[in-house]
């Protein structure tokens, strides 16, 4: 395996605890489009992306049993976070291979549409080989195999040190392609997975009308939660993103 790709390798080893189950609903974009549509006219370019973190974040602030994280099996602990740190995922190029790497946005719920762009923004444009954010995937890079996994579960078995490192909600997007729904596990226990929006039919008042809808997918931890709470939050995304009012 490539250097590139070791961050991957021993994050997915961290995630084999995970107990997820996979929840979808379909998100009438309407009012996100139509906000969308008039920032853009006044000259604010808004990603869907900056419009699910906004919704995302305030709906786990709304839910703190699920804005927390477990770990251990015989002797399991739970910790809950006071803030939501928004873990978003970015398609990067480091030395000709094609990576994911994620930033964590602290203190999201607090954060504004136009915050959390602009953060959305410099992490898009960074260079992964010398942005300051990206320095600790460099140096598990350096690192031999051997010396570079531990290092990296010892950082990421830190309940204090969870939230920094992996936040307490994720969100990664495959949008921008012909892609309408999947399902990822982020190592939080909430990851949220942005399909694309396409026109599809939709009965409103008997008729049938075409309506921008988006696929967006659920997994969640069942250590930490049960379904009934992960269903409340979301429909509490839905419903922030369907009635969308900043």
């Amino acid at each position: 395996m490539a250097a590139e790709r070791r961050h991957t390798l021993y994050f997915l080893g961290e995630t084999r605890a995970f107990s997820p189950v996979f929840l979808d609903s379909e998100i009438d974009m309407t009012a996100v489009l139509g906000h969308r549509a008039a920032e853009r006219d006044a000259g604010r370019s808004l990603s869907v992306v900056s419009y699910v973190v906004h919704a995302v974040s305030h709906a786990m602030a709304r839910h703190p049993e699920a804005n927390a994280a477990v770990r251990g099996r015989l002797r399991p602990r739970l910790a809950k976070y006071a803030d939501v740190n928004a873990k978003v995922t970015f398609d990067k190029n480091m030395n000709g291979h094609r990576v994911v790497l994620s930033a964590v946005l602290r203190g999201a719920q607090s954060a504004t549409l136009d915050e959390i762009q602009a953060w959305l923004e410099v992490h898009r444009e960074s260079d992964p080989m010398s942005a300051p954010e990206f320095a600790g995937v460099r140096l598990l890079h350096r690192l031999p195999a051997w010396l570079g996994r531990p290092a990296f579960q010892i950082r990421s078995r830190s309940l204090a040190q969870r939230p920094t490192l992996f936040g307490t909600v994720a969100v990664t997007s495959l949008g921008h392609r012909p892609v309408d729904g999947f399902h990822s596990v982020g190592g939080t226990t909430v990851t949220f997975g942005v399909g694309r929006i396409a026109d599809r039919p939709v009965v409103r008042e008997q008729q049938v009308t075409a309506v921008p809808v988006m696929r967006l997918s659920m997994a969640f931890d069942h250590r930490v939660i049960d379904g009934a709470e992960a269903a409340d939050v979301l429909a509490d995304v839905k419903a922030g993103l369907e009635g969308f009012a900043e």
